[in-house]
């Protein structure tokens, strides 16, 4: 408020009377981070992301010690969009933030809803936003995520995909509170998606880039999926595994599918293993739970 004093306007500020803003300080654990550490710690690269997510526990903290000091906090708007080629770990990613957003707060359920463009696109006018709003309404509390959400948009302005996204764009702001929605795809076709509604890029506050995995971060997660399977790789096959990854990140194909690629490799081994050590006449614990270069079978065409 303004007041008159000797032909000066003085500023008056309004007291608060319910605290001092620095009468104590903020009492935060000496790692506030741990939890976010502790539900990435498996997941290889993906330094943005954990920033990110790192950012957002942040702020909830913040905004609960400013609640405690009388001061104003907001809730955060968390749609998502991922760009990535296969395998990169978006829909991996998805699935534990529906966890994470859930243990701090965020969501009341915490549960993850995958859906496709079947499922949200009907096939005469009127169906489309009603099974659009049905999975919503299944989602609330979590997180629905939508892989190559650009499929919605692929039949053009007259296509019933274009009644989906309406849909999900005027839920995006009257659920944000209890709902949120991750869309994913191929970046490059991400990129033209967001240009169908005017308003859609605006909707999403994170965009995150999945890059392609490097050998060494492919080779850590190969190594990891074995060692899950109580599995590990000899050096001939590491060696075979590695020489193999090269040629494939070298040959820049597009449907490359990265850790999905890895995964099956892993699994097909511990296939061809399994018949391998069935037809020895005596084995041991190490012949148990060694992979060879042999078991792995990369062939070039691979």
């Amino acid at each position: 408020m303004q007041g008159y004093k000797n032909g000066k306007i003085n500023i008056i500020l309004q007291e608060r009377k319910d605290t001092e803003l620095n009468s104590k300080p903020l009492s935060i654990e000496n790692s506030p981070f741990n939890k976010v550490d502790a539900a990435f710690s498996s997941f290889v690269g993906m330094n943005n992301l954990k920033q990110t997510i790192k950012e957002i526990y942040a702020t909830i903290l913040m905004n609960e010690k400013r609640k405690e000091m009388g001061l104003k906090s907001s809730k955060q708007v968390l749609h998502m969009l991922f760009k990535g080629n296969p395998g990169t770990g978006k829909t991996t990613v998805a699935r534990k933030l529906a966890k994470m957003y859930y243990d701090m707060n965020i969501l009341s359920k915490g549960h993850f809803i995958e859906a496709e463009r079947a499922d949200l696109v009907g096939e005469y006018i009127g169906q489309t936003a009603q099974k659009t709003r049905a999975i919503i309404q299944k989602a609330m509390g979590g997180i629905l995520f939508i892989d190559e959400a650009y499929s919605l948009a692929r039949g053009g302005e007259k296509d019933f995909g274009k009644e989906a996204i309406d849909t999900l764009v005027k839920h995006m702001e009257d659920s944000h509170d209890d709902f949120v929605l991750i869309l994913a795809g191929y970046p490059y076709e991400m990129d033209r998606f967001l240009t169908f509604n005017p308003g859609l890029e605006s909707r999403f506050p994170f965009i995150l880039e999945f890059a392609n995995y490097e050998v060494n971060q492919l080779m850590e997660i190969a190594k990891q999926m074995a060692s899950i399977r109580e599995y590990n790789l000899t050096k001939e096959a590491e060696r075979e595994l590695r020489n193999h990854l090269y040629k494939k990140l070298y040959e820049k194909n597009r449907n490359f599918s990265n850790a999905r690629y890895v995964r099956n490799v892993i699994e097909q081994a511990i296939r061809l293993h399994a018949v391998r050590v069935l037809q020895q006449s005596t084995y041991t614990t190490k012949d148990l739970i060694q992979l060879t270069g042999n078991d792995l079978q990369l062939e070039p065409d691979k």
